[in-house]
């Protein structure tokens, strides 16, 4: 067994990894970067040593110098992780030829499951059902048109090499052929270096379902069952689940024996995972194999009690696959979120800055694998996946409802996240009914919100925490001050009643609160007519997290307090809330509101912190609302920023390489008062 570990990674993956190699008794290094001088992750491991820079490029792409460091330190074995170099076959030939032992398939496994192409073709040698389309890689618009005319549309154009999304196109239309397919060429020989592409029939709405591989340098091959990844946005995963609802006994066993028949074709070893489509007619068909250990991992051990990461050690230790395929079994289900660091609010943009606020959930069934902690910086040169929250429960139900109360819970302020959108999915009638296809965001919803109304119960609820919240903060040197018996409405002094009127929609919620004596943390709560019976804990608000029982069950809120608003966050939705009494409510509806004119801001501001990949206009051009006039990079995405009017360039401030900031001015427009006569 090694005794020390590179792990060449960062973030959340390397403190997982390294999690396990301390239960192992193995010792670890780590690399880091400048920016990540101060990161989780170089904190926690024996050993940390400096790769410098900033950008991936910089820093943790430098194969050469990583491989320096480990041996400098007195590693065995490099652990890649995910991303960066776990699938450069280049980096794993290097490695073993440096004399360390790569913890992951070999060089010529990576090289052929990385092309497209050449993995289909293995799948078909294996027996494994494949779309139809091309087996060749195709660069010319001629080559494609003969192709796409063979399978019919819609199809599939996707990059040879890469993944992740980048470069794929769906093509509905032969008229569309010539422009998608320069597109998708300029997007992959960007991202990857090489432009070739291949066509595959498009399978509308399926779901995305992966088995994950184990195989050994014994020859002994085990799968663990699969994974449902269909809740996608923009090709990446969201949320991941096992099992999957639409996979039984008999299809489970399938696939497994499919995905084990590839990896014994590939001359596989150590842990990968087989991606499938799965159409609405339960038939399945082979899309990549990854060649690493997968994001998702967790759900997978979760379910199976197997440490994927212990045992990719031990597979590359020589050790043989310690059970067999007879012995694997599953219990329960399992669910994870991925929490990013984007604004959904604002397209999803990235979002970077320092986490001045954290806190994990926690519980006997939640899992958090995460790689910051209060005062951790995030910044714009990397990927934006900051944690994973991973439940179990003995079914579905169970998970998700513990991971929707997860969720709730969990604290993170400095960057905006996805938390309130992800769990706008795990609340969403289709997921909670098992309906989901890698279309299900564009079916369900729009600029990051549900097409759906949030349910009226879970609103009652954020009314009533918020104002339990506002009533003990204002409260309290009013009700010194007044006697009890001189509540309206004939109320015993043993029973005082408050009066509020909630607002944070279209319609006002009449809110009373009721206690049981003045001692007491029971509560009878009014929303809008309906009885709610509350007991709140020792009345603590905590780090703006409050946990009431409502109904006899536990509930959690987010609540960010400012005056008489309060900025409320419960399962998937967030409102800014106004508390009010009824005297305050009667003459707020009674003040004129002054005409506000909203002058025309004649400057393009930025968004996010990135660096400008391409400036797609001059000064003097003409241009139009909704027309995209510069392209910036953040958090390894490009994104387009666009003209918020029809209006003249006066001047560009900015060019192509040049790192921006949220709010610099990238362009000015012309003003009307200075156009020329």
């Amino acid at each position: 067994m090694f005794e020390k570990i590179l792990v060449s990674n960062r973030g959340e993956i390397a403190v997982r990894i390294m999690r396990t190699c301390k239960r192992m008794g193995i010792r670890t290094a780590t690399v880091y970067s400048d920016v990540d001088a101060q990161s989780l992750h170089r904190m926690l491991a024996d050993e940390a040593l400096c790769l410098g820079g900033a950008s991936s490029q910089e820093s943790y792409l430098r194969m050469e110098r990583i491989l320096e460091l480990a041996l400098s330190s007195g590693c065995d074995a490099v652990h890649p992780g995910y991303g960066f170099l776990s699938e450069n076959s280049d980096f794993a030939r290097l490695t073993r030829e440096a004399g360390l032992i790569f913890i992951g398939p070999s060089a010529s496994a990576i090289t052929t499951l990385g092309d497209k192409v050449a993995s289909k073709k293995l799948a078909l040698e294996a027996g494994v059902p494949i779309l139809p389309g091309s087996t060749q890689p195709l660069s010319s618009l001629e080559e494609v048109f003969s192709m796409a005319q063979q399978i019919g549309t819609p199809f599939l154009l996707k990059p040879v090499h890469g993944g992740g999304g980048k470069g794929m196109r769906i093509v509905s239309r032969m008229e569309e052929v010539e422009k998608a397919l320069a597109a998708s060429q300029n997007e992959a020989r960007k991202a990857f270096g090489n432009d070739q592409v291949f066509v595959e029939r498009y399978i509308p709405n399926p779901r995305h379902v992966e088995v994950q591989v184990l195989a050994d340098h014994h020859g002994n091959i085990i799968h663990l069952g699969e994974r449902e990844c269909s809740i996608q946005r923009r090709y990446q995963k969201v949320i991941e689940e096992t099992p999957s609802i639409a996979v039984g006994d008999s299809l489970r066993r399938e696939m497994g024996r499919m995905a084990c028949a590839l990896a014994r074709q590939a001359g596989y070893t150590n842990a990968g995972t087989v991606e499938f489509v799965l159409d609405e007619d339960g038939k399945f068909y082979f899309l990549e194999m990854n060649t690493r250990l997968q994001v998702e991992h967790p759900v997978t051990e979760m379910v199976t009690s197997i440490d994927l990461v212990e045992l990719q050690i031990r597979i590359a230790s020589g050790e043989p696959l310690p059970v067999k395929q007879r012995d694997v079994s599953f219990r329960g289900w399992a669910i994870e979120v991925r929490v990013c660091a984007e604004d959904p609010e604002r397209g999803f943009l990235p979002s970077s800055g320092m986490i001045t606020r954290y806190y994990e959930p926690r519980g006997p069934h939640i899992r958090v694998d995460s790689g910051i902690e209060a005062g951790s910086v995030v910044s714009t040169y990397y990927d934006s996946l900051l944690a994973k929250v991973i439940s179990w429960g003995e079914n579905r139900e169970e998970a998700r409802a513990a991971l929707i109360d997860a969720l709730n819970g969990y604290h993170i302020e400095g960057v905006n996240t996805n938390l309130t959108f992800a769990n706008a999915i795990l609340t969403h009638p289709a997921f909670m009914k098992g309906d989901v296809s890698t279309g299900f965001m564009e079916e369900h919803f729009k600029d990051g919100q549900a097409k759906t109304k949030p349910p009226a119960l879970y609103l009652h609820y954020m009314a009533l925490a918020a104002t339990l919240v506002y009533h003990n903060r204002q409260n309290l040197v009013r009700a010194s001050l007044r006697p009890m018996a001189a509540q309206v409405g004939g109320v015993s002094p043993f029973k005082p009643r408050f009066d509020y009127v909630v607002k944070g929609g279209d319609n006002p919620l009449e809110l009373r609160l009721q206690q049981a004596d003045p001692a007491s943390r029971n509560w009878e709560v009014w929303v809008d007519g309906h009885l709610y019976h509350v007991t709140t804990p020792p009345f603590e608000f905590y780090r703006r997290r409050l946990k009431l029982e409502i109904d006899g069950k536990f509930h959690r809120f987010l609540l960010q307090y400012s005056g008489n608003f309060i900025r409320t966050t419960f399962s998937g939705i967030s409102r800014t809330l106004e508390i009010y009494t009824p005297l305050e409510w009667k003459l707020t509806r009674h003040v004129p509101t002054p005409p506000m004119e909203k002058a025309m801001d004649h400057s393009l501001p930025c968004p996010m912190p990135g660096i400008i990949v391409q400036v797609q206009v001059q000064a003097g051009e003409r241009v139009y609302k909704g027309q995209q006039l510069v392209i910036i990079e953040s958090m390894k995405m490009e994104s387009g920023v666009a003209s918020p009017y029809d209006a003249k360039v006066e001047k560009v401030l900015v060019q192509n390489g040049q790192t921006v900031d949220t709010g610099e001015t990238l362009l000015i427009f012309e003003h009307p008062s200075r156009k020329a006569v």
